[in-house]
């Protein structure tokens, strides 16, 4: 199966039903993306599929045809740079575990949205959960990369 991460194409041999999740971290060795839970509930597996943020681990290999994938190590856009430097600037990572997915999520709505409410914010960020308790640091330094953008 052919797929097209990072602006490259590649091949892989795996079952249809096999998550995007496992082909990134177990045939490709792109490890940024991370499982939390397997159920598309906490975020931490976000990847952007022709742009829009999507839950990796229960997306099947075979819906991604086609598809543009971007992950965290190919995020280059003026937003991801704007939410990388915020997140740098405001010291937003405690463990890190789910901070790939935060920002991957974060980038996409400031792709959309390059000056978001609080409710905007609330709304993108929703399915993204930080076991840290993050949550101050992480809207703080969405509002300070959408400073940059406008």
């Amino acid at each position: 199966m052919e797929l097209i991460i990072n602006g490259k194409t590649v091949t892989v041999e795996v079952e249809p039903d096999t998550p995007l999740l496992w082909v990134l971290r177990d045939h490709l060795h792109m490890t940024g993306t991370k499982f939390g839970c397997g159920m598309a509930l906490c975020g931490a597996c976000t990847v952007h599929v022709d742009g829009q943020p999507t839950r990796s681990c229960s997306m099947p290999v075979s819906a991604m045809a086609g598809k543009q994938i971007t992950t965290i190590e190919g995020i280059s856009s003026k937003a991801a740079q704007a939410v990388q430097t915020a997140w740098e600037k405001l010291d937003v990572v405690q463990c890190g575990y789910c901070q790939s997915g935060q920002i991957m999520s974060a980038t996409a709505l400031l792709e959309r949205n390059p000056n978001p409410s609080d409710s905007d914010i609330d709304t993108a960020m929703g399915g993204n959960v930080c076991r840290c308790a993050t949550y101050v640091r992480i809207r703080a330094a969405i509002k300070e990369a959408a400073k940059t953008l406008v």
